[in-house]
């Protein structure tokens, strides 16, 4: 699997992403687009000057941000040392141990994005709600997009984990629901 880089131009990651190679994949693309809704959630409180809170919204929504973008690359790098477990001769002893573990830390890399997304989520409810009413559409696409993210890569770690009873995957689905109800927020919003 070729690395790739948040350095790179929109239509080449895009590009990558349709290939034919296993990645960059599924969590990538959840932990860009949630940076893309904080991304949102930022520029919405920016421009929302008369707002009190609007600075430590933007304080907030751009440390996320900062935090979940790089976990695209993390998150491709996770799932090619799964893949490489995965091509142990099937008759090796470590082979089963391994790919167990390799899937459980790569379990811990989409649950980060679900931490992040409800966040977003929450942040985009919350300008979606108190911001500027010019501005409301931009917080409620974050919030949805941040709720997509969410539910997506609290799939990713029960697929990691093989649906085992794991706290992580009990955390991530709740987090991925308090993304979803904050979603559902701010499309309420007035």
């Amino acid at each position: 699997m070729a690395s790739f880089s948040l350095e790179e131009p929109l239509e080449q990651l895009l590009d990558r992403i349709a290939s034919d190679e296993p990645g960059p994949a599924g969590g990538s693309v959840a932990a860009v687009a949630v940076a893309m809704a904080a991304g949102l959630v930022a520029m919405a409180a920016r421009l929302a000057r008369e707002w009190p809170q609007a600075s430590e919204v933007v304080e907030h929504a751009e440390a996320l941000r900062s935090v979940v973008a790089p976990l695209a690359v993390a998150d491709a790098e996770a799932y090619a040392k799964v893949l490489e477990a995965l091509r142990l001769p099937p008759s090796s002893v470590v082979r089963e141990a391994e790919v167990a573990a390799t899937l459980s830390r790569a379990a811990d890399v989409p649950l980060a994005i679900v931490e992040a997304a409800s966040e977003v989520a929450t942040l985009a409810a919350l300008v979606a709600q108190a911001g500027s009413a010019h501005l409301r559409g931009d917080a409620v696409v974050a919030a949805e997009i941040a709720g997509a993210g969410a539910l997506s890569a609290a799939e990713l770690v029960a697929i990691n984990l093989g649906n085992l009873n794991d706290a992580r995957v009990r955390r991530a689905k709740e987090l991925a629901a308090t993304a979803r109800e904050a979603a559902r927020r701010a499309a309420g919003a007035p």
